[in-house]
């Protein structure tokens, strides 16, 4: 068994991550797979956009993108390593015997974890428009690794989402209400219906270039 508290995605093989991931330990868990499904997107956007040479006019966008893919990549992989440690709280709130201090602990553990599923979502999402640009101004033969990183993005968003789903519900084991929590919450609850947003504008962006990417898909 992998050792959860030295595998990192900055200091491990992915061959050690994997192995940890693939462990009944949850740290990491699938907000840390999210994170590195992020990355993945975030990467393949950074080589497609390094392999594309613009024409004077798009010069300057194709090195913003390039530039926020490569900030992004090294972000999402901070997210994931911060995930696998929240994932410990939040186990450990679970574990408490019942009572106020456990209320009080899946409280706390449940926010902060959907605080951060937050703001991994809300960097997913600002990738979103840029691998469009490259779907139509990228390098053409790149086509299906704008699709392969669509599919990453997609994944890191509906990881996103559903964590953020999954930690607000997890407030009614202390007894709150959906309705109460959505009051006291507002910022997070909008956040899972803007994921749900992005994962629509995904399947959009991909179903203009899949036939691109695929072409023996159309006979």
């Amino acid at each position: 068994m992998a050792d959860s508290d030295a595998v990192t995605t900055q200091r491990s093989t992915v061959e050690d991550w994997t192995r940890a991931l693939a462990e009944s330990i949850g740290s990491p868990g699938g907000g840390a797979g999210t994170g590195v499904m992020l990355a993945i997107a975030a990467s393949l956007t950074s080589m497609v956009a390094g392999y594309t040479e613009a024409e004077e006019s798009p010069r300057g966008e194709l090195t913003n993108v390039h530039a926020r893919a490569r900030s992004l990549r090294e972000a999402a992989l901070r997210s994931a390593d911060d995930d696998a440690s929240a994932s410990k709280a939040f186990g450990a709130a679970f574990r408490l015997e019942p009572g106020p201090e456990r209320d009080e602990a899946i409280h706390r553990a449940s926010v902060d974890a959907a605080r951060a599923s937050a703001v991994l979502g809300e960097r997913a999402i600002d990738a979103i428009e840029d691998l469009g640009w490259l779907a139509s101004n990228g390098n053409p033969a790149l086509i299906a690794d704008i699709v392969v990183a669509f599919g990453a993005l997609r994944a890191a968003v509906t990881g996103a989402r559903t964590n953020v789903s999954f930690d607000l519900a997890a407030l009614t084991s202390a007894g709150t209400t959906l309705e109460l929590i959505r009051e006291q919450h507002p910022a997070l609850w909008a956040t899972v219906e803007h994921l749900n947003a992005a994962l629509h504008r995904i399947d959009e962006l991909t179903a203009e270039i899949d036939h691109r990417a695929a072409p023996t898909d159309v006979l």
